[in-house]
């Protein structure tokens, strides 16, 4: 990496550029990008924005938000990816446009199951996972989810509160180890443990997704089966997505304790 630079794209090369990218990590054609270079052309042309990094000359990520209601003050990230390490710079980028033009919060979606991105947006962001939406786009057919039920997690990110700090509070992660086991993954181990306190509950997620979803789809989707049952009782009962650890369990807190 020489220098990563992050500016808002305004012409039809970069437009085209960014879906360029867009393609090559959700493993689509060129000529059948998640987002069209035209269709990013008029979002930024309505009041949003398309960041994209570069190191140099090479573009290394990019992310595309739009407004939300006139009086939400609130943005939505449509799509975001870079090459790793790159995705904080990305977001912060956008964070300084919404606040510049008035949001005060943003929101999007990503898939519950791939435990880095979970990670990524609640611990190093410090964002909080506020709905479970069960299969969110339908059947989808790109390289990455084909074969699927798109069930997502939405994303809230209060813009103005302080940086986080990393990684889980010790107590909460002792909490998880002795906690009772609530229900078992499809690999025979614990998927989910509840704080006999009733203030916590952690689910777990399997190591690589995506890698399972190529090497055996059919087990894939029991993971995203059982996963959704956890979170979708949790989420009725008033939990919110708080943490993801290392390990791949997600801490979900009751919205009384996390207040």
């Amino acid at each position: 990496m020489t220098s990563l630079s992050i500016r808002t794209v305004h012409d039809v090369a970069g437009f085209a550029a960014v879906a360029d990218f867009f393609s090559d990590v959700w493993r689509t054609p060129r000529s059948a990008p998640p987002l069209l270079p035209e269709t990013l052309h008029s979002l930024a042309h309505a009041g949003g924005a398309v960041h994209a990094g570069y190191d140099g000359p090479r573009l290394v990520g990019a992310s595309v938000a739009v407004f939300g209601p006139p009086t939400a003050r609130e943005t939505y990230s449509l799509i975001t990816a870079a090459d790793r390490g790159l995705g904080v710079p990305i977001k912060q980028a956008q964070r300084q446009w919404a606040l510049e033009n008035g949001a005060r919060i943003m929101r999007w979606t990503f898939d519950p199951l791939v435990g880095r991105n979970a990670r990524f947006n609640l611990v190093k962001l410090g964002a909080e996972g506020t709905d479970y939406i069960v299969d969110f786009y339908g059947p989808m057919a790109d390289g990455v989810n084909d074969g699927d039920e798109s069930d997502r997690l939405t994303v809230t990110w209060n813009l103005t509160a302080p940086s986080p700090s990393y990684g889980q509070p010790g107590d909460v992660v002792a909490d998880r180890r002795t906690a009772p086991t609530t229900h078992t993954a499809p690999d025979g181990e614990p998927l989910a443990r509840r704080d006999p306190d009733d203030r916590y509950i952690w689910c777990r997620v399997p190591d690589d997704v995506v890698a399972l979803r190529v090497a055996d789809p059919a087990l894939a989707l029991r993971w995203r089966r059982a996963v959704r049952e956890v979170f979708t009782k949790a989420f009725a009962d008033g939990f919110t997505a708080t943490s993801m650890s290392r390990d791949g369990w997600y801490t979900l807190t009751r919205r009384e304790a996390a207040a």
